[in-house]
């Protein structure tokens, strides 16, 4: 009777353990057909992501485009309070030198001496009075600051040399076309009104276009698409009727082996 019943035992526990080896399989089965789902589903999210058309071939949000941090905060009006006083100073100061036609140098100057003077009758009031003088901070710019701004912006003046001298060879015709009619496109720009009106009109844009695209960027993306998909024929046109005809500059000398 022993024997009988050890070896039913060990049938059920064989059949068990068949049953449990079952069960795991299939628990993993289903669990890599999920991972597969999910891979897949991932793939497609990417593939919808390339196929959506960005301004500028944007892959990243706009405030990390503009670089993050405080300036992107800034043009982004996340501080809004912050924002309208830089952009109600630049108007003030527009509004100054345009405007009212006043001179940098007599603003500069006036300012000095209405500074110094309502400093100086402040410091002998106190005097009069019998208190302490007024403890004025000592203004100095920082020399590593100084030398960073003069490396970044040597950096970019060297880097737009390279460019137009790279255009000027003639090795890429698009590029040539593009920077002449930007140039042409200042001039006009120039002869319609001063420097400081067009470096306000930048920065009045600058404050608004980033705001608004963040706002309504899959509108303007569609809109951008369509204008790109036009943009490119006409050029297939042109290039295949006059451009192509043109000689183009030298080649590119090979590297020496």
């Amino acid at each position: 009777m022993s024997e009988h019943k050890e070896e039913s035992e060990s049938v059920v526990e064989k059949i068990s353990e068949k049953i449990h080896g079952h069960d795991d399989s299939s628990s993993s089965s289903d669990s890599d057909d999920d991972k597969s789902a999910a891979s897949s589903a991932a793939a497609a999210a990417k593939e919808m992501k390339a196929k959506v058309f960005r301004l500028f071939g944007r892959e990243t949000p706009v405030h990390t485009c503009l670089g993050g941090g405080k300036p992107a905060d800034l043009i982004l009006w996340r501080n809004k309070k912050l924002s309208a006083s830089v952009l109600g100073g630049a108007t003030v100061i527009w509004i100054l030198f345009e405007v009212l036609e006043y001179r940098l140098l007599t603003f500069a100057a006036h300012s000095l001496i209405m500074s110094l003077a309502g400093l100086f009758i402040y410091s002998k009031a106190l005097t009069f009075i019998h208190k302490s003088a007024p403890n004025i901070p000592e203004v100095s710019i920082p020399e590593d600051l100084t030398i960073k701004i003069a490396r970044s912006l040597c950096y970019e003046i060297n880097r737009a040399f390279a460019v137009l001298r790279q255009i000027g060879l003639g090795h890429d015709l698009k590029k040539f076309l593009m920077v002449l009619a930007g140039f042409w496109f200042l001039s006009i720009i120039g002869s319609c009104c001063s420097f400081l009106t067009l470096f306000y009109i930048v920065f009045v844009l600058l404050y608004t276009l980033p705001v608004l695209y963040e706002k309504y960027d899959d509108k303007i993306d569609a809109y951008a698409e369509k204008a790109s998909i036009e943009l490119k024929k006409y050029y297939a046109i042109i290039n295949e009727k006059y451009l192509s005809k043109i000689p183009k500059g030298p080649l590119k000398e090979k590297k020496s082996e």
